[in-house]
């Protein structure tokens, strides 16, 4: 992904004298902040050329990263400064808007960075606020953390969403309104023919089939073949498909897709768990390649819920339905026919060490085209889940911390055997009762990744303007 470009302004006191006498003080402080972001080697950071210490000021150093194109602005208080410049900073400067406040004793940066931070209450302008030593790497991955999350609110106005089909299977869920996608999250939505991944799947080069077939064949760990639903012909017709929607999403440029799949193309072509798994993986049959996030069932909010959760991470997300819980493990089942990446299989960026876990079967009777389901068992580790969902139109953030917990390989099978055993599985354990998801959450399908971004995502919902809920036992 390309670098972030930050705004960084510092702020002064107003009266001249004192202005001039902690000049020193406040490019120390604002150099030592630039060095700390940049040295992450995410970040580009476009400094103020002067320190803010009077009007003419604040708009002249806004101005300029405003021209500059930067996605967010942090604005920088290490001794006392008058607070109404940050406000006139914010007429211009791109938010979202972090305040920090920078630890230095001897003067008063705490008290100028809570006096802004109250003007631009008072003004109903959103911000976050963060103080601490910029040589703290602790501090550092919160101010980056905040970083990622503003430039993912950026980054998503203007993209496109790539609906192929529409409403899957009467889920209201699933399907969003253009209107408020647009004016919520600035997004459009480009709807895409069902029948466009069957035409273009006729005209991908038979070479590239092969290679592809043979790559799987090598690297697969198990691909069971019944001379029935699960051929080489019809595994070479999800391979195409895959292509063919790799060409629909650079011809139109797509940012991100949702694929109904359910009747037409599971009915009379070839089922999509191929193709949105690896759409979802960090690589394919031909190499490396960015993540791009591909829901089934066309499910609208959860494909924004993934996409926010790509950009915040750079890591492949999750897609899976709430399909059963077991109390005596106190374990739930995440699991759905398609989209779940390879690369949960192994938590791995090498496709060799998450295809070895890999399992292709045939589809279930529920499929009649048949094609190939790509089983696994979610490695483990800590993940944050969450949904973007509306309650009577308006948006709302579940969030769920929790981890993906390992069985045995026996005592795996014999628990999907219960659900569907050619489904890919996330077993999961929650920070949060089963009674209380249950009664709260909002749809039946959940999104995630490995690590903790709880905070990102509570820094999402504020930005956003929309309320947030976290699911969780533990403190935050």
């Amino acid at each position: 992904m390309t670098k972030i470009k930050v705004g960084l302004l510092t702020f002064s006191d107003g009266r001249p004298y004192l202005h001039q006498e902690l000049l020193p003080t406040t490019r120390r402080y604002q150099e030592g902040l630039k060095a700390a972001l940049e040295a992450s080697g995410l970040v580009e950071v476009v400094a103020g050329e002067s320190i803010i210490n009077d009007n003419e000021c604040a708009v002249r150093e806004s101005k300029k990263l405003r021209d500059s194109g930067v996605e967010l602005t942090i604005f920088n208080y290490a001794i006392w400064c008058y607070p109404h410049l940050t406000s006139i900073a914010a007429n211009f400067a791109p938010g979202p808007y972090l305040l920090f406040c920078n630890v230095n004793p001897s003067e008063p940066g705490m008290v100028g960075m809570l006096a802004a931070a109250g003007t631009l209450e008072q003004l109903g302008i959103t911000h976050e606020r963060l103080w601490g030593d910029s040589g703290d790497p602790e501090v550092v991955a919160k101010l980056l953390s905040f970083v990622r999350t503003a430039a993912a609110v950026g980054r998503v106005r203007g993209q496109t969403f790539g609906l192929f089909g529409g409403r899957p299977m009467g889920m209201y869920t699933a399907v969003s309104n253009l209107d408020q996608w647009r004016r919520d999250f600035g997004l459009d939505v480009e709807h895409v023919e069902q029948h466009d991944i069957v035409a273009y799947s006729a005209e991908v080069e038979g070479k590239k089939v092969e290679s592809a077939l043979g790559w799987l064949e090598r690297y697969v760990g198990e691909i069971k073949y019944d001379d029935a639903g699960l051929t080489r012909d019809k595994l070479r017709t999800q391979i195409r498909s895959y292509y063919a929607l790799r060409r629909i999403i650079a011809e139109k440029k797509l940012d991100f897709i949702g694929i109904k799949a359910h009747g037409d193309l599971t009915e009379d072509f070839a089922t999509m768990d191929i193709a949105e798994a690896f759409l979802n993986d960090p690589y394919d049959w031909d190499g490396p390649h960015e993540p791009i996030v591909a829901a089934t069932e066309a499910d609208m909010d959860g494909a924004l819920t993934m996409q926010f959760f790509k950009l915040i991470t750079g890591k492949p997300v999750l897609f899976a339905d709430v399909r059963h819980y077991e109390r005596e493990d106190d374990i739930w089942y995440f699991s759905n026919s398609g989209t779940h990446a390879t690369y949960f299989a192994g938590a791995s960026m090498d496709p060799a060490v998450n295809l070895k876990k890999v399992t292709f079967y045939p589809e279930k009777n529920y499929y009649p085209a048949g094609g190939a389901s790509v089983q696994h068992f979610a490695a483990p580790g800590k993940v944050t889940l969450a949904r973007l969902a509306r309650r009577n139109g308006r948006y709302g953030l579940t969030i769920v911390p929790g981890e993906f917990v390992e069985f045995a390989k026996p005592i795996a099978l014999r628990k999907a055997a219960t659900v569907t055993p050619e489904w890919p599985i996330a077993f999961a354990r929650l920070e949060v009762g089963a009674e209380r998801f249950l009664g709260r959450y909002p749809c039946n399908h959940i999104h995630g990744v490995y690590g903790d971004c709880v905070r990102e995502f509570l820094t999402l919902a504020k930005i956003l303007g929309i309320e947030a809920e976290v699911f969780g036992e533990a403190k935050r």
